[in-house]
């Protein structure tokens, strides 16, 4: 085995966690755990470690506790307007995008995000922001944020919806509606529009 293997093991791993915060029934739970138990033997079988020690590595949770990141895809169409999706968690808009997940890079994260919220697949072309979260006036929140701000252009593809989205459309940046502003704040808009009009806007980070 390699280390791919070993990388594939942790998307199992990152997988099954997930599964077991958000499973609601015993079903679910047991294929979660199952999921988990075969990421761990992947692991044991690259690394050679006791599976024992693997598994009381991740129970104890000895790892550094870091920020969590959140990456939005900032996408225009050729009449300057900003593409939108309407989050059914509270019936605000934002940027296309969510929480970065194991095993892709940044900008693979952002094309990820576009295609299964929007039903478009883009390429990302510029980083226009990485931002503290608590440096900006969004709502409060238990976990530490980093957000990033990736510009990208469309490949192809049309408009559709994701479970948890109501709706997907292009605004004006007079016509922006009410924001999910745990997800990304007017000023953080108006800022994207800013890169728009000049491309050789040097990329901001807190």
């Amino acid at each position: 085995m390699t280390s791919s293997t070993l990388d594939y093991a942790k998307r199992l791993k990152a997988m099954a966690h997930l599964g077991l915060t958000y499973a609601n029934n015993e079903y679910d739970r047991e294929r979660y755990h199952e999921l988990e138990q075969i990421s761990l033997e992947m692991m044991q079988q690259v690394s050679g470690q006791p599976l024992a020690e693997i598994s009381a590595y991740f129970n104890t949770k000895k790892e550094y506790i870091t920020p969590k990141v959140d990456i939005r895809a900032v996408i225009f169409n050729d009449q300057k307007q900003l593409l939108l999706v309407r989050e059914k968690a509270d019936g605000k808009w934002s940027l296309p995008g969510g929480w970065a997940d194991i095993g892709f890079s940044p900008k693979e994260i952002a094309v990820k995000e576009a295609l299964e919220e929007t039903g478009f697949n883009v390429k990302p072309v510029k980083l226009l922001a990485i931002f503290d979260k608590r440096c900006h006036p969004h709502p409060p929140q238990p976990d530490y944020v980093y957000k990033i701000f990736i510009q990208c252009e469309i490949i192809n593809g049309e408009k559709t919806r994701a479970f948890d989205i109501m709706d997907v459309s292009f605004f004006d940046q007079n016509s922006i509606p009410g924001l999910s502003e745990d997800r990304v704040l007017p000023a953080q808009i108006n800022l994207m529009f800013e890169y728009l009009a000049d491309p050789q806007k040097e990329a901001m980070m807190d």
